[in-house]
C-alpha cells in the first residue's frame, strides 16, 4: 500500500506540476482527480498482473487512494506552484511519511492484536502459555478491527504532542 501511494503521489505531483500553467482554475480539482484516478488504475492493474494475491488482499484499499486527502492536498499546496523536480521530491517525501505511519500503525495492531510480527510469534505461544502468555497476557482482538487503526493514529498524535508542546493547537 505504501509503495502504491509513493508511486501515485510522486508521479501525480510531477504530472500536475507539468500541467499547472495550462489547467484552468475552474476545473483544476477535476483534472487532479482524473490524474489520481488514472495512476491508481495503473497501480491496480500492475498489482493484478504481477502480484495477484497482494492485489486481492489490498482490493478496495488501492481504490481508496483516489479519495486520499493527502494526495489532493499536495497537488493543491505544492505541485500547482512548483516545478516538476521539487514536486516529485515533495510527493516522495510525503508518501514516505504516510507509508511510515501505515507501517507503524500496522506494527502495533499486529503485535497487540495477535502477538505476531510479520506472521512470526514474538510474544510467545498463546496455546502453550509461553513468553508473555505465561504471565497472563491475552491478545487484544479489538486491535485487529479496522476502527482501531484510528485509535492507534490518535495515540501516536497524542504521544507526539505530549513530547513536543509546540505541536499543540490552541
Amino acid at each position: 500500500m505504501s509503495i502504491s501511494v509513493l508511486f501515485v503521489l510522486g508521479v501525480g505531483n510531477v504530472v500536475i506540476s507539468l500541467m499547472r500553467n495550462i489547467i484552468p482554475s475552474k476545473i483544476r480539482i477535476i483534472v487532479q482527480l482524473v490524474v489520481v484516478a488514472a495512476l491508481v488504475i495503473i497501480v491496480d492493474q500492475v498489482l493484478k498482473a504481477y502480484a495477484y494475491e497482494l492485489s486481492k488482499t489490498l482490493s478496495v484499499f488501492v481504490g481508496l487512494i483516489i479519495t486520499n486527502c493527502i494526495i489532493m492536498g499536495r497537488f493543491e499546496a505544492f505541485a500547482l506552484g512548483n516545478g516538476p523536480w521539487r514536486s516529485f521530491l515533495d510527493g516522495i517525501g510525503n508518501a514516505a511519511g504516510y507509508g511510515f505511519i501505515l507501517i507503524l500503525v500496522g506494527f502495533f495492531r499486529e503485535l497487540l492484536g495477535s502477538g505476531t510480527l510479520l506472521g512470526y510469534a514474538v510474544l510467545g505461544d498463546p496455546i502453550e502459555k509461553t513468553g508473555l502468555y505465561a504471565i497472563g497476557y491475552e491478545n487484544n482482538g479489538f486491535m485487529l478491527l479496522s476502527p482501531m487503526a484510528l485509535i492507534v493514529v490518535g495515540l501516536i498524535i497524542w504521544v507526539q504532542r505530549s513530547r513536543n508542546k509546540a505541536l499543540i493547537e490552541d
